[in-house]
């Protein structure tokens, strides 16, 4: 995998609305029964840019994410605008990587062909699973079948495509991951996102979790099935580049290195957050969730920002630790120390590696190991205290 590129530049593009909230998400996305005024909103996309690009100027944007909710549901039209808006008001990359999220239902996959002529040439699928009782159990709207079919028409229609799947669900066993994993890594062809499923509070699934009425694996399986991931997705060829992300070497999604890295992304749309540098200083941005209010905020102020917050140096150096280590590249605990004017405490150092937690390479990168990664909070928090 390539060293962070400084002068990459992220342009995240936040649709918040979905078919039907799945039981386990506690994403910003929202349901809408009435048609949504998508005009309205890629006026309003095109707005916030515009306005972004002027507090962020000179930049050349190296990938843009369209995530969600679910992005799958607008036109390819007004995808089309909304990349046309960013392309006016930053430099565009000729390699620049856009991908767009997309649910595997047969009338999203139907507008493949049309993303692709936007400007789109990537495609995240949100399979999930591949076995239909597990599809109904997380409140998905497609089969396996479909599933599978949707990814034959992103190979059709993408160079490069993805899809995630949620592993540690309930009654699943690693034998049954293990063959899940292997049928969709002959599927996949460069990229999966794996996710265990996390229980998160003011989700359907945390009151049925609490009343005792969903069980999910015990720590022991739950551990197997990690353990089961790497193993399966070293041994095919897509191994972990990221604690969750496993790809072919070079197939990495660009964007999410973005955040990874430390760099700077724009976060644009309902919910979004951003990461910007004006004046030599790292600014946070979020903007207001409630997709209406959004609107209401960008056609008035020309932004939805709620919160800009400027880091110091030990929010940006924390940050950078966090998210850093995700990575299996590491960190260059020097960049650790130009952010926050402090080096790592070589004790903690020295003790981590001789958990077998974290391994220091002879250029001085610090990375975790495969047993590190599991109890991956614990060590950031010994290094960053």
């Amino acid at each position: 995998m390539s060293r962070a590129n400084k002068d990459a530049f992220g342009v995240y593009v936040h649709w918040p609305f979905c078919l039907s909230k799945c039981p386990y998400c506690d994403f910003n996305s929202h349901v809408r029964h009435a048609a949504i005024d998508e005009t309205r909103f890629a006026s309003a996309f095109a707005r916030e840019i515009a306005t972004t690009a002027a507090r962020a100027p000179g930049r050349e944007v190296t990938s843009i994410f369209l995530g969600g909710g679910t992005p799958s549901l607008m036109q390819p039209a007004t995808v089309g605008a909304v990349l046309d808006a960013i392309g006016k008001h930053w430099t565009v990359a000729k390699d620049v990587e856009v991908t767009l999220e997309a649910n595997p239902t047969s009338v999203e996959a139907t507008r493949f062909a049309g993303y692709r002529i936007a400007g789109v040439n990537r495609v995240s699928l949100g399979v999930q699973a591949l076995d239909d009782a597990s599809l109904k159990a997380l409140g998905r709207m497609h089969s396996a079948r479909e599933a599978l079919d949707a990814v034959a028409i992103a190979r059709r229609s993408f160079d490069r495509y993805s899809f995630d799947l949620i592993y540690a669900r309930p009654d699943q066993t690693p034998a049954m991951w293990a063959d899940e994993l292997r049928l969709a890594i002959d599927e996949a062809a460069e990229h999966l996102s794996l996710y265990q499923l996390t229980i998160e509070e003011g989700t359907p699934f945390f009151g049925l979790h609490q009343a005792g009425k969903l069980k999910t694996p015990d720590e022991a399986v739950a551990r197997a099935l990690y353990d089961v991931t790497q193993e399966t997705c070293d041994r095919l060829g897509l191994p972990a580049y990221e604690i969750s992300n496993h790809a072919r070497r070079g197939a990495e999604c660009r964007h999410n290195l973005v955040y990874w890295r430390g760099e700077e992304y724009a976060g644009i749309g309902p919910g979004a957050h951003g990461r910007l540098d004006i004046d030599g200083i790292r600014h946070a941005t979020a903007t207001e969730k409630r997709p209406e209010a959004w609107l209401m905020r960008v056609e008035t102020n020309g932004d939805g920002i709620v919160t800009d917050d400027l880091l110091n140096s030990e929010e940006r150096a924390d940050e950078f630790l966090l998210m850093g280590l995700r990575l299996a590249e590491g960190i260059d605990p020097e960049r650790y120390k130009a952010l926050s004017g402090r080096p790592l405490d070589p004790g903690r150092i020295a003790l981590l590696r001789e958990e077998g937690a974290i391994t220091v390479d002879p250029t001085g990168r610090l990375r975790v190991t495969s047993s590190g990664f599991p109890v991956l909070d614990a060590v950031v928090a010994d290094l960053a205290a």
